[in-house]
Formats: structure tokens, C-alpha cells, sequence
């Protein structure tokens, strides 16, 4: 019964040999026919895939650094505008100054002359009144001293 056993398990193991040859040819087949191109091909997608998201992120640092470069570049222009912005602000106070100060000055002026001009005249008046005093005290004193000289005689 064992020998019929080791003898079926001998005709099985030789009947197998011809399937385990085919086995091996088809592993080794697929080794070298279709197992080392996928591999191949799967790192190839791999760095492909890498590369694209490598680029992505290449790409999206460059913008993030273009749009800092905008963002300082937009930065300076309106520092650079609000500059002079304040610098003409500046040069217009300093030219409305400049005009107060021309315009007090004129007005100063006018006022001297316009002073000098009422004390000469007052001065005229002044000068007229006392001639005219002077005649008309001439006046009231022959007007009187005659009148009394008549009460007199």
C-alpha cells in the first residue's frame, strides 16, 4: 500500500514535470517579456507624475514670487505717488504763504501811505485851522476893538 502510494505520488510528481517546465517557462516569460517593460513604464509615469507635480510646484512658487515682486513693485508706486502727492501739497502751502505774506505786505504798504497821507493832510487841516484862526482872531479883533474904542470915545 505505501509502494502503491510512493508510486502514485512518483507518476503524479513525473506527470506534474511537463506542467512545472511550462510554470517556469511562463514566469520567466513574463519576467522578462512583460514584468521588466511594466516596471519600465511605471517608474517612467512615476518621474512623469513627479516632474509634473515638481513643475506645479515650481510653477506656483514663481508665481507667488511674481506676485510679491507686483505686490512691492505696487507698494513703492503708491509711496512714491502719496511722495509726491504731499510734495505738491507742500509747494502749494508754501506758494499760499508766500502770497499771504505778499498780500500783508501790499496791505501794510497801502496802510502806511494811507497814514502818512491822513497826517499830512491833517497836518494841512491843522495848519489851515490855525491861519484861519489867526485871520479870523484879526477879524474878531477889529470887529471888536473898534466897538469898544467907539464906547470909549
Amino acid at each position: 500500500m505505501v509502494d502503491e502510494l510512493l508510486r502514485q505520488l512518483g507518476d503524479l510528481l513525473l506527470g506534474s514535470v511537463p506542467t512545472m517546465v511550462i510554470f517556469l517557462i511562463l514566469v520567466l516569460a513574463y519576467r522578462f517579456i512583460l514584468h521588466g517593460p511594466l516596471v519600465r513604464m511605471l517608474a517612467q509615469r512615476r518621474e512623469m507624475t513627479a516632474g509634473a507635480v515638481e513643475k506645479a510646484h515650481a510653477a506656483i512658487a514663481a508665481a507667488d514670487a511674481k506676485t510679491q515682486e507686483y505686490e512691492a513693485k505696487l507698494r513703492a508706486a503708491r509711496a512714491e505717488i502719496f511722495r509726491a502727492r504731499e510734495q505738491r501739497i507742500q509747494q502749494w502751502n508754501a506758494q499760499r504763504e508766500k502770497a499771504l505774506e505778499s498780500a500783508r505786505l501790499a496791505a501794510h504798504e497801502k496802510i502806511q501811505a494811507a497814514r502818512k497821507s491822513i497826517e499830512a493832510e491833517a497836518e494841512a487841516a491843522r495848519k489851515q485851522v490855525e491861519s484861519s484862526a489867526d485871520q479870523l482872531a484879526g477879524q474878531i479883533l477889529r470887529v471888536i476893538l473898534p466897538a469898544q474904542a467907539e464906547g470909549v470915545r
